[in-house]
């Protein structure tokens, strides 16, 4: 496998229906209209996913005042994420890619550097989606602790 081709602001975003930690399913065409943060993480209830997870969390009301909702995306079962969500208190909606084609379509799973190893695995990435549906910016290898800070210093949240 190669490094995945990434998005680039101005490309639309691709499109997906996924099911959730609660059942329901998130379809990205409903959200048309309202600006979304969309968060690639690798696994749930690690420390990394869980510091930047809690993070958005705390961010919540703020990011929602300004008209962002946040969707995190993942490989994990909807089971696994349905136990993250209580555990950590996570009041937005967790997404469950198990076969990994959305992480793929942007960008978001593929050739990665893990402790100077080549390894395929979700490539912690945030990408903010316009209310057309297009990329506003797309963030590839971001850091678990400090990104959702930055992030709202980047959107003029802060």
């Amino acid at each position: 496998m190669t490094a995945p081709a990434r998005l680039s602001p101005g490309d639309p975003a691709p499109e997906f229906t996924l099911p959730t930690d609660t059942g329901d399913q998130v379809t990205l065409a409903d959200l048309r209209g309202r600006k979304v943060i969309l968060y690639a993480y690798p696994a749930a209830m690690t420390p990394g996913c869980t510091k930047q997870a809690c993070d958005f969390r705390d961010s919540l009301a703020s990011l929602q005042a300004a008209g962002y909702e946040v969707i995190g995306i993942s490989p994990d079962k909807p089971e696994k994420l349905a136990k993250f969500r209580e555990r950590d208190a996570i009041s937005f909606p967790l997404v469950a890619d198990t076969d990994k084609t959305v992480l793929t379509a942007y960008g978001a799973y593929g050739e990665k550097q893990s402790y100077g190893r080549t390894v395929t695995g979700v490539i912690r990435s945030t990408f903010v989606i316009d209310e057309d549906g297009k990329i506003e910016r797309a963030l590839y290898n971001v850091k678990a602790t400090g990104h959702v800070a930055k992030l709202r210093r980047d959107l003029g949240l802060d």
